[in-house]
């Protein structure tokens, strides 16, 4: 994830323009389309390039489903999310997490799309940028990489791993009580989104005088850690930011673990997947001390929405796949997607420009309050800086927080709940 919704629309009819409401065929001419879409059967089709066989299948598989569970509440009917009547396509790849093949499958679908509703993962979306330029495509990435709040073709939907690599800092003072014998470690994956969450870990450190003694690199899908947990025992590292794929995480805490090696572990988003909350899939004590650093709601949270999509899940998405966390995830990012494309054909315009310009009014979006606020009026885009820090409670196999949400810098506040007073939220079994 190095880290965002796939939906491929044949056909779409629409609203605006003169009333139609006695002439069906006006509806067709008053909708403006180019790709995508077919006007006449209300048809858009979504793209996606997937990692369903790559090293972060893990997380690539849930996130396929994710839209593939809106694309089926959409074709049920009664959504609300488009006029009624329209449906989706999706038009998926699978890509492998290979950055070549990931070309290659853009290469195949581009012209039979409305837009890419996920490019997964960091390594995978940059090489299409200039593509995405010349094909006036907008390409939405599963990736929380700073660079693609950079580029209009790439808007994110959540706080950049800088700024959770930032907020792990706060949160490694806040819980030691200063920086006095804090000896901090990264580990991190030799592509965009490991040196993004570096950059952040390492500017937040040396804003607040924190001593980085080690730091740690990784391949995506390297199982063999001995030599990563060596160094970072050999150096004293007391506090550990992970900047890796969940294909990294168990092999580095489980090894960890074996060599009797127990610092405190700080996640970013990509790092942690819901299996590792079964005991049989990695131990659940190798966990003891991990937390999770992100900017989203986790299954079963409390907040606007969930009761609806648990609803969804039930109605459609039971036969797709297990409750995780990548699917909900991708889902809510479907949200902004078809919300942008309805928006598109209120205007009038479902061409490829009307859909982007459609995507610039999504100011304060947060998806019925399911997530932070964010704004794609302008690039770069304004997303939401605001990053939060879970720890897992494995018998509900769902989160308590241990910091709020904040911005880089902050610190909770003193009448705040500690991180083993605050209360779980929802169930993400």
């Amino acid at each position: 994830m190095g880290h965002w919704i796939p939906v491929v629309l044949s056909a779409l009819g629409g609203c605006g323009g003169e009333s139609t409401a006695d002439d069906p065929s006006a509806e067709k001419s008053a909708l403006k389309t180019d790709k995508g879409v077919d006007a006449t059967a209300k048809v858009i089709a979504i793209g996606a390039l997937n990692d369903e066989s790559g090293p972060a299948a893990a997380i690539g598989k849930p996130y396929a489903v994710g839209k593939r569970l809106l694309a089926a509440r959409i074709n049920a009917g009664g959504s609300g999310l488009v006029p009624e009547g329209w449906t989706v396509r999706l038009v998926e790849r699978d890509h492998g997490y290979n950055p070549q093949q990931s070309v290659q499958a853009y290469d195949e679908i581009k012209d039979e799309v409305l837009f890419i509703g996920t490019s997964f993962g960091t390594p995978n979306t940059l090489p299409l940028r200039p593509k995405l330029e010349i094909d006036d495509l907008v390409a939405f990435p599963a990736s929380l990489s700073s660079e693609m709040a950079n580029h209009p073709n790439t808007p994110p939907l959540g706080a950049p791993y800088k700024s959770e690599g930032k907020r792990a800092i706060d949160f490694i003072v806040s819980q030691a009580g200063g920086t006095d014998g804090v000896k901090a470690g990264i580990v991190y994956q030799k592509d965009d989104y490991g040196k993004d969450g570096l950059a952040g870990f390492k500017e937040a450190a040396a804003a607040q005088g924190v001593e980085v003694v080690a730091e740690q690199t990784v391949d995506p899908g390297q199982k063999d850690m001995a030599a990563v947990i060596t160094g970072l025992q050999d150096a004293g590292a007391t506090h550990v930011a992970l900047m890796v794929l969940p294909s990294s995480t168990g092999p580095i805490v489980g090894t960890a673990a074996q060599l009797q090696f127990t610092p405190m572990w700080v996640g970013a988003t990509p790092s942690w997947i819901d299996a590792f909350f079964n005991p049989e899939v990695i131990p659940s004590a190798v966990f003891a001390n991990f937390y999770w650093a992100q900017s989203l709601p986790f299954w079963g949270e409390d907040v606007s929405g969930m009761s609806d999509f648990a609803s969804i899940y039930e109605a459609h998405g039971k036969d797709m796949g297990t409750q995780d966390w990548y699917m909900l995830v991708s889902y809510i990012q479907g949200l902004a997607q078809i919300e942008a494309a309805n928006r598109a054909i209120e205007s009038g315009d479902l061409s490829r420009a009307g859909y982007k310009k459609a995507l610039t009014s999504l100011t304060a979006y947060d998806a019925g309050g399911m997530i932070n606020p964010i704004d794609l009026s302008k690039t770069p885009y304004q997303v939401t800086d605001q990053v939060r820090v879970l720890k897992p409670d494995f018998e509900a196999r769902s989160w308590t927080v241990a910091m709020p949400y904040g911005a880089p810098g902050t610190m909770p506040t003193q009448d705040a709940a500690p991180a083993e007073d605050a209360e779980a939220a929802g169930d993400a079994e």
